[in-house]
């Protein structure tokens, strides 16, 4: 790139001085940088989303349960043992 105002637009939350800036309207409180889901793009709030980088909602669309074996199990008939 041949201009020299290569990137006119500031990284969102940098105010210049390096210090976090005010609360944003998302509810972030002041000094958190906003963290936003990797698959939907929604703020996280959680500690735990915030590390994963993934919401709730989101980490069980990609990470289901394992299935509960009992869940797969059923009564069957049978007859009666000879002798008892």
């Amino acid at each position: 790139m041949d201009t020299p105002d290569a990137f006119p637009e500031p990284l969102p939350g940098a105010d210049g001085a390096g210090a976090p800036g005010p609360a944003a309207d998302d509810g972030t409180p002041p000094g958190r940088r906003l963290i936003r889901c990797r698959l939907c793009g929604r703020p996280l709030t959680g500690a735990d989303s915030r590390r994963t980088g993934l919401g709730p909602s989101c980490d069980v669309k990609l990470h289901p349960a394992p299935p509960d074996i009992r869940t797969r199990r059923h009564e069957v008939e049978q007859e009666p043992l000879p002798g008892t």
